[in-house]
């Protein structure tokens, strides 16, 4: 379908959007990568909690820890600003931290070389841990071909410098969410490509399955591709270290059983899915995205 022409007030303020992040992005490249990183933890610890999404953040630690004190409730908060504000400024110099080899750490790289080496297709999935970009990087980078999934932003100007800053760190084959980004995954694993996907924000129409002991919608996907091709679903989670120093893990693959009923087996994928994403949180708590309305909306109206 194609696309509708934009007013020309919203392609100049697309425009300016654009050249806001070529400057950032510029700025970014001309200074070391741990002060890079600093500063994105300074600025979001400032303005973070002046914007709406501090509502929506605390509204979900208070979701996710009920039991917790306020004292700790704020402590994570200002985390979570900090993680999150290194992620944003890191994102224009990725390419530039992937090159350096002592800031990723990989544990489970004999999991990617057996993939690579014919123990795939796999389903990769993940959620937005830490700088969750890295993911597909390393992926790629072991040499596994892989579809990788993404969001385009509304901003067509800014969508295609992100697409270029993925390509500058080694990701070339994107699938877009969707039906047409459906079909895609589908021929890739038809051709025997892996496929990623992210799988721990909310789906609107997806299987209602518990996270933190409260109900919320998840995208059936993943188990959906892994019990019709028969192959496995291998998560993989990004932490950081310090700064811009990150451990990349490959954990246990997870098989799922065809019974003969897709919808029940679909729902068991899903439920473990949300298990799997519900132990790296509580691993790493300040390190999620916690700025993302994850459960249902009226849980939102309530509070």
């Amino acid at each position: 379908m194609a696309q509708e022409k934009p007013s020309l007030g919203q392609d100049i303020v697309w425009r300016l959007e654009a050249f806001s992040y070529d400057l950032a992005a510029g700025l970014a490249r001309l200074f070391p990568i741990d002060a890079v990183s600093d500063f994105g933890a300074w600025l979001f610890s400032r303005l973070g909690p002046l914007t709406s999404a501090r509502r929506v953040a605390e509204t979900n630690l208070r979701i996710a820890f009920p039991d917790a004190s306020d004292a700790e409730i704020e402590r994570l908060l200002a985390e979570q600003w900090r993680h999150l504000g290194r992620w944003f400024a890191e994102f224009p110099i990725l390419d530039r931290i992937i090159a350096d080899p002592s800031r990723v750490e990989l544990v489970g790289a004999d999991r990617l070389a057996a993939i690579r080496d014919g123990e795939g297709p796999v389903v990769f999935i993940s959620g937005h841990f830490s700088s969750f970009e890295i993911m597909p990087a390393v992926i790629i980078h072991s040499g596994v071909t892989c579809q990788i999934t993404y969001r385009a932003t509304n901003n067509p100007h800014v969508d295609d410098r992100i697409r270029k800053s993925r390509f500058r760190y080694g990701v070339r084959l994107f699938a877009p969410k969707g039906t047409d980004g459906a079909r895609e995954l589908i021929r890739a694993l038809s051709r025997g490509e892996s496929v990623a996907l992210m799988n721990d924000q909310k789906f609107n129409g997806g299987v209602a399955a518990p996270l933190f002991g409260v109900t919320c919608h998840t995208a059936p996907g993943p188990s959906t591709f892994a019990l019709r091709f028969g192959v496995p679903i291998q998560p993989m989670s990004v932490q950081r270290l310090e700064k811009a120093r990150f451990r990349v893990v490959v954990h246990e693959p997870i098989w799922l059983e065809d019974t003969g009923d897709r919808n029940a087996d679909i729902e068991t994928g899903v439920r473990r899915i949300n298990v799997f994403m519900e132990e790296r949180i509580r691993e790493r708590p300040a390190e999620w995205f916690w700025v993302h309305k994850r459960w249902p909306s009226e849980i939102y109206k309530r509070r």
